[in-house]
């Protein structure tokens, strides 16, 4: 039987644009290449129709990125040098996000360590990228260097760890020896022993560089908080999206997933946590969303935890009824509790104010609900959850840091309402920026007519 021409094997196309003898022609096509990834890189895409025209109704104007880049570099090295360290080598995923705004699967190298770099104090910026990855910092305009990485976790090195340690270790001790001026110590964020001893043994020695980081972010500019402003606003309407499809019938997971699908069709990030429940699992806190039915009549809390736009955290917590239906006294009263000690807490958030002083006279919860409380009262927010952290006032102790609110600081302030052994909770939180003259609540998000009883 003849066959029909279109089952016949395909041919080989060749798909190679140029002859292999040809001078330059690779380095030639992997600079094309790498331009043409720079071009569409996700940061240079920008975050697209439906976030901007939200951004544009909420009358935020876009942050200035190459000012905000610069002044977050200019704020790592006044920490090297009040420090006197001759440069950084970061590899947590969110300080190389601040030093260079560029990312890079955030999640996974969170875990695996493949991605770092190096800030000198007076010299370049290096960043030590995953394989084939250097149009992914292309647009920062601060990175002046891109190297590939030496990963030595034991998943790419097994049992030669030790041989991969020494080369990557050379790499460092170079770049600080041309260019630390003569200084020898480097501030590290996250690094197992076996870089530690390598370093040492080349005359490295290294110092806290979560210190040095936490710092450099404590303070935000006012392109950070244009940016943090979008996040916010991204975020909510995600929220309202969820509020929107909540029903009795749906699961907890469900509902979760609308702040998820929301956050990243507006360009948003990952959420880090999976804080949302329901009805009996609201009490106690700290409960994971499952596959729960949500019923009538049951309050739906939830903490967002979300990383969003610009990569900046939108950390707000609400607490729902569902269904068409009134509120019990009880849900009443909890929520009364919360809303009336976030109310009285913000007012306190003044510049100027000690740490201690400010959780000493906080409000915190009634007896009968304290022993479930929050495990903070307030903490820092910026590209993730950040310092300072300020627990309830019994909580105090000889190694809990004091400091001084300062205008440009973003702090959470929380509230967990829940009687110990009781059915339900309320949770409740807002992000504010201290200012010079007192505070602005970022977080608009309206609370639960129904259960503040209006």
């Amino acid at each position: 039987m003849d066959r029909n021409p279109t089952d016949r094997p395909p041919r080989h196309r060749r798909i190679m644009p140029f002859e292999p003898d040809e001078a330059g022609s690779i380095d030639a096509l992997r600079l094309k290449s790498r331009r043409k990834a720079a071009e569409l890189n996700q940061h240079v895409l920008g975050y697209g129709a439906l976030a901007e025209a939200e951004w544009q109704a909420a009358g935020i104007a876009a942050p200035n990125l190459p000012a905000m880049r610069q002044y977050r570099l200019d704020r790592i090295r006044a920490e090297l040098k009040r420090r006197g360290y001759a440069g950084a080598l970061l590899y947590d995923p969110i300080n190389i996000r601040y030093a260079t705004d560029s990312t890079n699967m955030q999640l996974w190298v969170a875990h695996n360590p493949t991605r770092h770099c190096f800030v000198a104090t007076e010299g370049p910026v290096v960043l030590f990228d995953y394989f084939s990855c250097e149009h992914l910092s292309d647009h920062s305009g601060v990175v002046d260097e891109v190297r590939p990485a030496v990963s030595w976790m034991y998943l790419y090195s097994g049992e030669l760890t030790e041989q991969k340690v020494r080369r990557w270790a050379a790499g460092i001790a170079d770049l600080v020896r041309e260019h630390g001026g003569g200084i020898s110590r480097i501030a590290v964020d996250h690094i197992n022993p076996e870089g530690v001893e390598e370093l040492a043994r080349l005359g490295i020695s290294i110092g806290n560089g979560e210190a040095l980081m936490e710092n450099a972010r404590l303070i935000k500019s006012p392109d950070e908080i244009l940016a943090m402003r979008r996040s916010i606003v991204a975020c909510q309407a995600a929220m309202g999206e969820m509020e929107a499809v909540l029903r009795p019938g749906i699961s907890e997971n469900e509902l979760w997933a609308e702040l998820h699908r929301g956050n990243i069709a507006r360009g948003g990030e990952w959420v880090e946590t999976r804080l949302l429940t329901s009805g009996p699992r609201t009490n106690p806190w700290f409960q994971e969303c499952s596959s729960r039915t949500i019923e009538a009549g049951d309050l739906v809390a939830f903490d967002t935890d979300l990383i969003g736009p610009y990569g900046f955290c939108a950390d707000l917590s609400r607490t729902w009824l569902c269904g068409d239906t009134e509120p019990s006294n009880e849900q009443r009263d909890l929520f009364r509790f919360a809303a009336d000690q976030i109310a009285h807490n913000i007012r306190l958030m003044q510049p100027g104010i000690s740490f201690r002083d400010l959780v000493e006279r906080s409000a915190v919860p009634p007896g009968d609900c304290f022993p479930a409380r929050y495990g903070v009262l307030y903490h820092g927010v910026g590209l993730a959850d950040e310092y300072p952290t300020l627990p309830h006032a019994i909580d105090w102790t000889e190694d809990t840091p004091d400091g001084v609110l300062v205008s440009g600081m973003v702090l959470c302030v929380e509230s967990y309402i829940g009687r110990l052994g009781g059915r339900e909770g309320v949770k409740i939180e807002e992000q504010i920026l201290i200012t010079e003259t007192g505070n602005e609540q970022l977080s608009t998000y309206p609370l639960d007519e129904r259960l503040l009883g209006g």
